[in-house]
This record gives C-alpha cells, structure tokens and sequence, in this order.
C-alpha cells in the first residue's frame, strides 16, 4: 500500500508533537522528525500552525479507526468497547492526556488550530451518538469521553470503570 507523502509527514509530525509538545518544537526538529527537506516540509505545510493541524487531523483519523477496532454491533456494547479502547489508547499513545488539548493549550488564540481541534471533538461526539445508537445521549456520552481523556493522567485506569458504570446507567434498560 501507498502512502501519500503528506500523510507520512503528517504521521510523523503527531509523533513528534506527542514526544516534544506543541510549544517547544523548533521547525528544525520537526523537520528532521518529518524525515523530509524542509523544502519539502514547507510545501505541504507551510507553517508550524498547518504542521500542528496536519498532525491533529492524521491523529484524528487514526482515532476514530483505533475506535471501532474489534467493535461490537452498535449499542451499550459498542460503546464500552469505545470506552475500552479509550483506556488502551491513553495507556499506549496519549499518557500525559489529551493532545488536542495540549494544542489550544499551547496556542489558546489560533483560530485555525481551535477549528481543528473543535471538528475533532465533534467528530467523537456523532461517532459516540451513532455507536451508542442514542444521538440524543450524544452529548452526555461525549461528556463522559473527555471525562476520561482530562482525568487520566491522575486518575489512570480506575476512570474507566466510573465511565462504564455511567454508561450503563445512562443507556441500560430502563
């Protein structure tokens, strides 16, 4: 399989912003992180603000796919095992928390990096509406998504339990 240059670079730059932050990285080392000239690095980013939105979109969709891995048929199944995947995702790929997060944190008043940030969490709230098979607990189950992601750091894997007992609650038998 082929993988399109700009996706390459985009993968290696969400290593490299999850390995150095968002603040700190100078354009020299996320050029040497994107294995590419920085000629070639400018042409399909052309500044550090496209290279941190290239890295969140790439991350984004590698989300959403890591998601629905393994997943059950749709319902309150489907949606523990999103919850499962979550606690397996910040175990391996976001240990410090969030990284959209880590990036309006770094840059709090850049509006194309808010935007992207803002399509990603509502990509997870219609996936967890659809998965759930409730679009009207949507927000709630949304809620309980970014509950998880902020509360991980200091909280770890005893947030996941608390997460599937509301779960259960909000979409069980009633």
């Amino acid at each position: 399989m082929y993988i399109m240059p700009d996706q390459q670079i985009a993968a290696n730059l969400e290593a490299a912003f999850a390995l150095h932050g968002f603040a700190q990285p100078s354009v020299a080392i996320l050029q040497k992180a994107s294995g590419v000239s920085l000629r070639t690095l400018y042409k399909y980013y052309p500044s550090k603000e496209q290279m941190i939105i290239a890295a969140l979109e790439h991350r984004q969709q590698r989300y959403l796919a890591f998601l629905t891995q393994g997943a059950p048929s749709l319902g309150l199944d489907a949606v523990t095992h999103t919850f499962k995947q979550l606690h397996r995702w910040m175990k391996e790929s976001a240990p410090n928390g969030c990284m959209s997060m880590q990036a309006i944190a770094a840059f709090p008043d850049n509006q194309q990096i808010a935007q992207a940030v803002n399509s990603h969490k509502q990509a997870v709230q219609q996936f967890l509406g659809q998965q759930s098979q409730h679009p009207d607990c949507a927000e709630t189950l949304f809620l309980i998504h970014e509950g998880i992601a902020s509360a991980w750091p200091l909280m770890g894997e005893t947030i996941i339990n608390s997460a599937e007992q509301l779960t259960r609650i909000l979409l069980g038998p009633k």
